[in-house]
């Protein structure tokens, strides 16, 4: 197989070829534009018999730590951290994930220096990928030893849940451990199928991976220096979505102080078990396996397992709407691990973390002006939203003076382009005014929450291909990642000011669950209450404007989709 695309959490566009058709009520319908192409080099860094050559990693000789499960061997580098790779947990296919009780370089491996292979998913080469797959890398700051309780992070990748690895581009986390002298983990967790679909109807494996890999951190941690009482999870996407559910399973509080959500597609919300059982029957129909015959069940190859899981990701929207065309497989409100909803279409629970979240500029972009490189004509406008919103939202949405064509143009004369309008309310309903909608309830029922705006972002390897995505003051999904981590390449005085802000306050709220680092000179930022997030402009000054995202508008005037789906 070649280098191909990985699926957004994005919206659902008029007339692409990405997507099978689906019902609506025009027969218009927005499908998911996928992630940008892998570039060449990013696909090579993956495959174990050129990455060390096409990637290399500058690194000096072999560390070794002493940790309760044995010696971790490791290798430092000139980024000021020390890299550790390990193989945190096992799990035979479709069973729960068990803690790994030895220390063990993943797939095998006897170099230190070695990366993880990826878990199974489409379109990357078989040989960059393994079943075997439960694997961590941690990043510790070369100045720290055991006794020095620094904090630590896992941060949970995204991929629409069905691709992307801990050694994704961007993620190298040495920066980010030495700027706030804290240790990065960056983990892997089953994808797709293996992850979300067990044919038994066992649901959430893939949090369960999570779960199990909390628990090994705070097992090793200490030994690296670090303080197992100060654990914060945080991710982008689909990984962020990951970090809410976290926040909705009781069994797991204990595993982890607070919280980061980047750019969580909030809109889509979880699972219901209906839609989930839905799915499963439909996936368990491609197998030609009896649900109980695991002898069969294993003998499947992972090529057939993907070729299943991708029939399912392709067909689910029109078995169940709520299924969503752009994320069907995703964690499960199942009532036993996942207990809430966490959001507006249930009674929302106590709480007492402290969360961030964000988003940025221009979340949708790379969907609209991915699939239209030409202007869309105004006339399409309320076409094209009846065909993802039905009737009814549509007039409330298109009788609205926020999405106004006057709001897009610099004159009355000026000629409007459908797609400015569209690709603010695409961010608008599925990211920014959900996620603030989130972030109000938190801050009503007892945690604290602070919220941002990303309108300085670094273009994310491959978003270059959306040609708008590269315009000045453009923020694309996932352009938040290379600011966050410091991978950035030759950032600018506006990006190297950022990275600095961002790690300051990260390093700040990975101790104290605030992000107002002392000493450092930095605006203050506010926490959230039950009617005004606060979201502060990172990147800017001052506070990003309410518009749609009022709580009057989006969230009751116009619901989201797993209000209307009654998720």
């Amino acid at each position: 197989m070649v280098a191909s695309v990985r699926l957004l959490a994005g919206l659902l566009l008029l007339g692409s070829t990405f997507a099978s058709p689906v019902p609506s009520t025009n027969g218009i319908k927005f499908p998911p534009l996928p992630f940008p192409p892998i570039t060449p080099k990013g696909l090579l860094c993956q495959l174990p018999i050129v990455k060390d050559f096409v990637c290399p990693r500058q690194t000096s000789s072999s560390l070794s730590v002493n940790t309760p499960i044995g010696a971790a061997k490791g290798t430092s580098d000139t980024a000021g951290a020390n890299r550790f790779v390990v193989k945190y947990a096992s799990a035979n296919r479709w069973q729960p994930s068990t803690m790994a009780t030895t220390w063990a370089l993943p797939n095998g491996a006897s170099d230190p220096s070695a990366l993880p292979l990826s878990c199974p998913q489409p379109n990357v080469d078989d040989s960059a990928f393994s079943e075997d797959c439960l694997s961590m890398i941690l990043y510790v700051p070369s100045n720290i030893k055991a006794g020095s309780n620094v904090p630590t992070m896992m941060w949970i990748h995204g991929g629409s849940f069905i691709v992307g690895s801990a050694t994704g581009p961007g993620l190298d986390g040495s920066s980010l451990a030495s700027a706030t002298n804290s240790i990065v983990a960056v983990v892997q967790y089953r994808l797709g199928a293996l992850g979300w679909m067990a044919p038994s109807g066992a649901t959430n494996l893939a949090m369960g991976d999570l779960i199990t890999a909390l628990g090994f951190l705070k097992a090793v941690v200490p030994s690296f220096g670090g303080d197992a009482s100060h654990v914060t999870i945080a991710g982008q996407s689909s990984g962020a979505n990951m970090v809410r559910a976290m926040l909705a399973i009781p069994s797991a509080s204990s595993l982890f102080n607070n919280a980061i959500i980047q750019s969580d597609p909030m809109d889509y919300g979880f699972l219901s078990t209906s839609t989930q059982q839905t799915m499963q029957s439909y996936f368990n129909g491609l197998l030609n396996c009896a649900a109980s015959d695991t002898s069969c069940l294993d003998a499947i190859s992972l090529d057939d397992l993907i070729d299943a899981q991708m029939n399912l990701f392709s067909t689910a929207y029109s078995l169940d709407p709520a299924a969503t065309q752009a994320e069907p497989m995703r964690p499960v409100h199942d009532g036993e691990l996942i207990t809430t909803t966490l959001d507006s279409s249930s009674p929302f629970p106590s709480v007492s973390k402290s969360v961030l979240v964000s988003t940025v500029l221009d979340e949708a972009a790379l969907t609209i002006y991915g699939n239209y490189q030409t202007a869309i004509p105004e006339s399409s406008w309320e076409q094209a939203v009846n065909g993802t919103f039905g009737s009814a939202r549509t007039q409330l949405i298109c009788n609205s003076s926020q999405y106004a064509a006057s709001q897009f143009v610099a004159s009355a004369n000026a000629t409007v382009d459908a797609r400015a309008q569209l690709q603010e309310l695409g961010t608008d309903y599925i990211w920014k005014c959900a996620s603030w909608t989130f972030a109000r309830n938190w801050a009503s029922h007892g945690g604290a929450v602070y919220a941002g705006l990303y309108i300085v972002g670094s273009s994310y390897p491959g978003n270059e291909a959306v040609a708008y995505c590269t315009q000045a003051g453009v923020v694309c999904h996932q352009d938040d990642i290379q600011i966050v981590f410091g991978t950035a390449p030759s950032p600018d005085g506006e990006q190297a000011a950022l990275i600095g802000e961002m790690q300051a306050r990260y390093g700040a709220f990975f101790r104290t669950g605030d992000p107002n680092p002392a000493g450092k000179g930095l605006a203050e930022w506010q926490a959230g209450g039950g009617s005004d997030v606060n979201a502060i402009l990172l990147g800017g000054s001052g506070l990003a404007p309410v518009g749609a995202c009022d709580p009057s508008y989006w969230g009751e005037e116009v619901q989201y989709d797993y209000q209307v789906y009654g998720i």
